[in-house]
């Protein structure tokens, strides 16, 4: 999901997102519109000139927890975590560089 967002405006990026069925889709697309938030408030960037540079995924902790079994024993539960990392860039101007016929 993430890597379908890199290189793209960040209205199309959402817009994809928000008619993708994946879960994880809805959190990626609230991440992303506070990238953007951040990006106009606080850097004063143009939010029509926005795209997406980078976005990945990486490890967070994991929490343990036990679950009572039969006969006293005890069975693992693993809860693994995620971080979300969404990198915006202004879009440069393409130069047009044409010849004449």
């Amino acid at each position: 999901i993430l890597r379908a967002i890199v290189g793209k405006k960040v209205d199309v990026a959402i817009r994809e997102l928000q008619f993708s069925a994946k879960r994880i889709t809805r959190e990626i697309r609230k991440t992303v519109s506070s990238a953007v938030a951040n990006a106009e408030n606080n850097n004063q960037y143009d939010i029509d000139k926005l795209i997406v540079k980078e976005a990945y995924c990486g490890k967070k902790v994991v929490m343990k927890r036990f679950r009572p079994r039969a006969k006293g024993r005890a069975a693992p539960i693993l809860k693994p975590y995620s971080t979300i990392t969404i990198i915006l860039s202004e879009a440069k101007q393409m130069e047009s560089h044409g010849t004449k016929s």
